[in-house]
């Protein structure tokens, strides 16, 4: 009798193990995150997103997804970074000079002139300043910055005549973002800043109610711009610094290996799209060229620097500045 209780025992044993050993692999929790930004699905940033998104996917198995939408497809930047300050599962490709707004000093990273190497971003994602504010943005305001390492290219401004100098842009009015260190950064130059969404430049050229702007080259085949614009002036005043932000409390709601994993391969995906696409300028300025487009010569960039200075005084954000200077080495 025993030995009949002993084998129904050892039956169901064998039977059910193996539903005991692999239950927690189909009660694994799955996570998403939805990561929005305002770029076409032809722009070498929508690349890189996808590319880390496959990343964070082979290394998770299939734990943490990334959905990527292009074209501002989950809304405008505004409204997903106030989702995202409410625990939203979204992310978004944005700048330091919206950031600006929530700590004022982090602002500085979108002035004129303020990096101008990849290098030179990787030294400053390693500052001590920089940390603290990026800990503040999480911490007081709910936004996790997960990589700064995506660099779009340097700006220039694009006119219908050519500007060697910031007195030339005397009373020219140039569109910019509506952020202040963008709108100040371009008042410094030389010119008026227009508030005025990528979308609208192409017919506020043609209506006259613009007279340039101030974009990196990839921009430029992307609007069209050279079907309006004459000249290419390299002034290189901003190197554009994008940061990919989510929800803080998002993240901190992700198992530990994956918080780690998302911003490893984040910043991996945003040094090699970077590389990518400085690479890529003098090809597009190449094709620009051909299409008509003048490259301005004998510009005074030692001008352009000096008069950038303006900007950060008038935020009062010159100390941010040279603390970070000052951090990474730099004179």
């Amino acid at each position: 009798m025993k030995s009949w209780k002993t084998v129904f025992v050892l039956l169901a044993v064998f039977l059910i193990l193996p539903f005991v050993i692999t239950f927690p692999a189909f009660g694994q929790q799955k996570y998403v995150l939805k990561f929005n930004h305002v770029l076409g699905a032809k722009e070498p940033y929508h690349q890189g997103f996808n590319n880390w998104a496959k990343a964070v996917d082979a290394r998770t198995k299939g734990g943490l997804k990334v959905e990527v939408f292009h074209s501002a497809q989950l809304g405008v930047e505004e409204d997903i970074i106030e989702q995202m300050r409410q625990g939203a599962n979204v992310g978004q490709n944005t700048d330091s000079a919206r950031l600006g707004n929530y700590v004022p000093g982090i602002a500085v990273m979108n002035g004129p002139y303020f990096a101008t190497t990849l290098e030179e971003v990787i030294k400053i994602k390693n500052t001590p300043t920089v940390k603290a504010w990026t800990d503040e943005l999480a911490s007081k305001f709910g936004l996790k910055v997960l990589s700064f390492t995506w660099v779009q290219g340097y700006r220039h401004f694009f006119t219908n005549k050519p500007i060697k100098k910031p007195e030339d842009l005397k009373g020219m009015r140039i569109r910019t973002p509506p952020a202040p260190i963008w709108q100040e950064s371009v008042r410094a130059l030389g010119a008026t800043p227009v508030a005025m969404a990528f979308g609208d430049m192409y017919p506020a050229i043609q209506q006259k109610a613009i007279e340039g702007v101030e974009l990196v080259y990839n921009n430029i085949p992307a609007g069209r711009f050279y079907e309006v614009l004459k000249y290419a002036s390299e002034t290189g005043h901003i190197m554009l610094i994008n940061f990919e932000v989510m929800s803080a409390k998002y993240f901190n709601s992700l198992p530990a290996d994956y918080q780690k994993i998302l911003v490893e391969e984040c910043d991996k995906a945003g040094l090699d799209t970077s590389k990518k696409i400085l690479a890529s300028e003098k090809e597009v300025k190449k094709q620009l060229l051909a299409k008509g487009m003048v490259a301005v010569e004998g510009i005074d960039i030692a001008a352009f620097k000096k008069a950038g200075e303006k900007a950060y005084e008038v935020l009062k954000i010159t100390d941010a500045k040279n603390k970070v200077y000052k951090e990474m080495g730099r004179k």
